[in-house]
C-alpha cells in the first residue's frame, strides 16, 4: 500500500516534471482546491437519491473530482510543510471532543446545540 509520503511525492513529481511548481504557492493551490470541490458538488446537485448507490451516471466524474481535491490537498500539506497524516489524526481527536458518541449519535445538530 502507498503511504501518504509516497503520494504526496508522486503529485509533487507530476507537477514538477511540468515546470508547474513555479506557479503553484500556498495560495494558487488553496483557490484551486476550492474550485475542484465546487465542482465536486456541482456533480451532486438536482440529485435526488445522492447516495452511492443513487450515483451511477457521474460516478467517474465523481471519482475524478475526488482525486482532484485529494491532490490539491496533498500538494498544499507538502507546501505548508504540513504532516497531513498528523493534521487529520489531530482534527479526528477535536472532532471527538465536540461530538461525543453520547451526545452525538442518530443527531444532526451542531456541537454548540447541545
Amino acid at each position: 500500500m502507498i503511504t501518504i509520503a509516497e503520494l504526496t511525492k508522486r503529485v509533487i513529481d507530476f507537477h514538477t516534471e511540468r515546470d508547474w511548481m513555479k506557479f503553484h504557492t500556498p495560495k494558487e493551490v488553496a483557490v484551486a482546491t476550492m474550485v475542484e470541490a465546487a465542482e465536486l458538488l456541482e456533480l451532486f446537485q438536482w440529485e435526488s437519491k445522492a447516495t452511492p448507490a443513487g450515483i451511477t451516471k457521474n460516478r467517474e466524474k465523481i471519482l475524478d473530482e475526488v482525486g482532484d481535491v485529494g491532490m490539491k490537498l496533498l500538494e498544499l500539506a507538502h507546501l505548508m510543510k504540513f504532516d497531513l497524516k498528523k493534521i487529520v489524526e489531530d482534527k479526528m481527536v477535536k472532532s471527538a471532543a465536540k461530538y461525543p458518541v453520547e451526545k452525538a449519535k442518530g443527531s444532526d445538530k451542531k456541537y454548540t446545540e447541545y
